[in-house]
């Protein structure tokens, strides 16, 4: 993670170093659940479908934040690449997360505290946020989904 120097606003400085942390607790926490063979449970959700799903579902979240973040900014692209299918991406998943988390750290260096939090955007999913709202967001997506798995562990025996 860069100095604090290196961004024009703490707080962002701040969600760019907590979502770096957070998605490597979640990569660390589905390799031993897989490790475990953990069952996911029963859904209709495409997400659920296998923990090689899950970990897709939330690799391709990370790369979806700032992406959307870097559009209703105005910025260009970050250069993220989409992620691999399921199969092929559990086997690449240090090296793709590696090249999502450099993805993120790039354009978010200039971002001020008045782009951070004053409009409002439309999320994918309907729901409005605005920047910081979304960067927060992004930290607390892979918690979520790596407290699922530490709770499946537990209940599972792994």
């Amino acid at each position: 993670m860069s100095s604090t120097e290196d961004y024009a606003h703490r707080g962002v400085r701040a969600l760019v170093a907590l979502h770096e942390r957070e998605l490597r607790a979640f990569l660390d926490t589905w390799k031993r659940a897989r490790e475990a063979n953990v069952n996911l449970p029963e859904t209709g959700d495409p997400a659920y479908a296998s923990l090689d799903a899950l970990l897709g579902h939330v690799l391709r979240a990370a790369r979806g934040y700032v992406v959307w973040t870097c559009e209703k900014l105005g910025e260009p692209d970050p250069g993220i690449d989409p992620a691999p299918d399921a199969t092929e991406l559990a086997g690449r998943a240090d090296e793709y997360l590696e090249h999502v988390l450099a993805g993120w750290r790039r354009p978010l260096r200039e971002l001020t505290e008045k782009h951070a939090d004053r409009e409002m955007y439309e999320s994918s999913w309907g729901t409005p946020y605005c920047i910081d709202a979304m960067l927060e967001h992004a930290v607390m997506h892979p918690v979520r989904h790596a407290y699922q798995l530490e709770e499946l562990m537990a209940a599972q025996g792994g």
